[in-house]
């Protein structure tokens, strides 16, 4: 099989190795992939949300399978073009991916499907934001209703900063704060049928002890030691299989990875959001446990052959990633800094480039490595994580120190 990966994330790095590591897969190119992704796939130029540039890419390379990673690309219609050319996509439609794309349209979705999730209310003008936060209350949940790569959500004690935040988005969703540990499940479905991987926990804040604004994920891990036994069991049926139904009902069906994210709150699991694609960063230890071929999993996904594919097979233990971010991330991170210490198993490139003068690696976004490791149990994963991180050196770089600690310790307890 030729696999065409759309994207050039620390997601699209652990893609890639999990389906540079399928046996059935020939060749893997990357568009635009990155130098961590190079050492895995051929690397082609693309500009990943231009939907006539993607297909017309993987009709060139003889694409079997095309994995789109990030949500844009999605949301912008690259699946829709690249099946019109009758290649098999892993991703949504443009008009599924809206489950994304629109935070307004997701909440849509939920109360039509019966899906337990927080009250909200739209909000387009001051008046209306301030009249929600007064309707809910303390601490203040405000989401931009579109895309904002991860960073779009408030979540404060101060009112005037939840108005300050609805006012630079101009559309924002004002929720009920959901009290409770929050889980990412990942399920990849081709519209139908529904298969769930493991659920994972990521950190969103920059700082320890979940302080500071909110990122784009600061590090995950997997298993849960703290969940209910049930929780998979009760979110597919919950959540996963009445949305796909209420999708389907609506002429839209939703093929591809769908990414809930839940609190798990007194009253039970409630649904904080849904993404279009794979998570980052919590893919990197997904994955990482996944035994399962990866790339047949997902062409089964997009040729709507999922119902046969076997049970999914995981490796024992733990997997752990902590993301090492630029001086200044997320308010204005800096870039073009030398990296030394990447080139080693475990080290995911998330925003890396090569400078074209002597091919160092140079740091080429906020989020720019992960350390992910692997190990018989949590505490061994997390030990090797980090031994990982203290072997990149970044100047100005930071990292949270706390990732999966209170797994470890056992201070995680559900409310109820």
């Amino acid at each position: 099989m030729r696999v065409l990966l759309v994207g050039g994330g620390g997601r699209e790095h652990a893609l890639a190795l999990g389906l540079a590591g399928d046996p059935s897969v020939e060749q893997l190119i990357a568009a635009p992939g990155n130098p961590g992704i190079a050492a895995l796939a051929e690397l082609r130029e693309v500009n990943p949300t231009d939907p006539s540039a993607v297909a017309a890419l993987a009709v060139e390379v003889g694409a079997d399978l095309v994995v789109i990673g990030p949500e844009a690309p999605l949301v912008a219609g690259v699946a829709d073009a690249v099946r019109a050319k009758g290649i098999p996509a892993f991703g949504p439609s443009a008009e599924a991916a809206g489950l994304e794309g629109s935070k307004t349209f997701a909440k849509e979705i939920m109360i039509a499907a019966g899906v337990p999730t927080a009250r909200a209310h739209t909000c387009t003008d001051a008046e209306s934001t301030a009249k929600a936060l007064d309707d809910f209350g303390p601490p203040y949940v405000v989401k931009n209703d579109g895309l904002a790569a991860g960073k779009g959500v408030v979540v404060t004690e101060d009112r005037a900063a939840a108005l300050r935040h609805a006012e630079e988005c101009g559309r924002v969703v004002v929720e009920e704060y959901l009290a409770g540990p929050e889980v990412s499940l990942f399920v990849v479905t081709d519209g139908e049928a529904a298969l769930p991987l493991l659920p994972a926990q990521d950190f969103k804040r920059v700082g320890d002890g979940d302080t500071g604004p909110n990122t784009g994920g600061m590090g995950a891990y997997a298993p849960l030691p703290w969940a209910p036994p049930s929780l998979v069991d009760e979110v597919m049926a919950d959540v996963v299989h009445p949305t796909l139904a209420e999708m389907r009902r609506r002429g839209t069906p939703f093929a591809g990875l769908l990414y809930v994210g839940l609190a798990l709150t007194a009253a039970g699991p409630r649904v904080i959001e849904f993404n279009a694609r794979f998570g980052d960063p919590e893919t990197q230890v997904v994955l990482a446990l996944l035994e399962t071929p990866l790339a047949g999993l997902l062409h089964a996904a997009a040729t709507g052959a999922l119902a046969a594919h076997p049970p999914l097979r995981w490796r024992d233990g733990a997997a752990v990633t902590v993301v090492v971010a630029s001086e200044g991330y997320p308010a204005a991170p800096r870039t073009g800094d030398v990296i030394a210490g990447a080139d080693r198993a475990g080290v995911i490139h998330a925003g890396t480039a090569r400078r074209a003068a002597d091919g160092a690696l140079l740091s080429a976004g906020g989020r720019v490595l992960c350390g992910t490791a692997t190990g018989p149990d949590l505490a061994a994963a997390r030990d090797a994580a980090y031994a990982l991180v203290r072997g990149v050196e970044l100047a100005g770089s930071h990292h949270r120190t706390d990732i999966a600690a209170a797994a470890v310790e056992g201070r995680i307890t559900l409310p109820g």
